[in-house]
């Protein structure tokens, strides 16, 4: 099986002491693509070091919105020159209104600065959300949804929200998540995306799947997701991985 892992964060400090034995692991595993997210202005530069040390990884570059009032007056001038430098996606890009302090209008106006550079270079994007999916569905609304698709990472919400954001344009990513049988609602919207809009991620160093001993998660991974999401929709894991990996490279690769 190939495996495309479609949101990870490998140029984590948590991850640089032991990063070549977690690539080693991921291609032991099948992992043939890693898509890496940037967060912030200052972890592009490292992320792109490990796009040309490591074959195996594809970039995203873009703004958490854990981190919107970290930028610089260039910001957006400076992403759009990572993004010409080669072909990569916008993320991790998105709103999170289940933070304290985080100013909702900035994150608010980050993204969509975000979105619309995305639209312009006609690249895809990964998109955080929490607590917030009524105010990125009217945003992405206003914007057209995403003409060059995009991933809900990690996704978290309903099999009725699955729906609106496909209809907008965007995949669906699961995650470990998906392997705590407790959680009802995500396996249910598992259950229920269109098959050609399914993703699988790891969301590394976080997220690591049930009964996993870590204490860091890693793209190897990403192999308990995909098992996880062919026992919940009945169907082989071979034809899992293909699906997936066929609908990752469609959208990053």
């Amino acid at each position: 099986m190939k495996l495309f892992d479609t949101h990870t964060h490998l140029q984590d400090p948590r991850l640089a002491s032991s990063l070549d034995a977690v690539m080693a692991r991921a291609r032991a595993a099948g992992v043939d693509r890693i898509l890496t997210c940037g967060t912030c202005e200052a972890d592009w530069a490292p992320l792109q070091a490990l796009v040309q040390r490591y074959p195996q990884i594809l970039p995203a570059y873009g703004v958490h919105p854990w981190f919107v009032d970290t930028l610089s007056p260039q910001w957006l001038t400076h992403l759009g020159e990572y993004l010409s430098k080669g072909s990569s996606a916008v993320g991790e890009i998105g709103l999170d209104f289940m933070v304290a302090g985080l100013c909702r209008e900035r994150q608010e106006a980050v993204f969509l600065a975000q979105l619309r550079l995305a639209r312009d270079l006609k690249r895809p994007v990964s998109i955080h959300c929490r607590k917030a999916w009524g105010r990125m569905v009217e945003l992405l609304k206003g914007e057209g949804g995403l003409p060059q698709g995009g991933a809900i990472h990690s996704f978290s919400g309903s099999v009725e929200m699955a729906m609106v954001c496909q209809n907008l344009g965007a995949s669906i990513a699961f995650s470990g998540s998906l392997t705590r049988t407790h959680n009802i609602k995500v396996r249910k919207a598992a259950a229920s995306v269109a098959p050609h809009r399914l993703l699988i991620e790891t969301d590394s160093p976080d997220l690591l799947p049930q009964n996993l001993p870590g204490p860091f998660n890693e793209p190897a991974h990403v192999i308990h997701v995909v098992r996880a999401l062919a026992d919940i929709r009945h169907i082989p894991v071979e034809i899992m991985a293909e699906t997936t990996w066929a609908n990752a490279q469609a959208l990053f690769g």
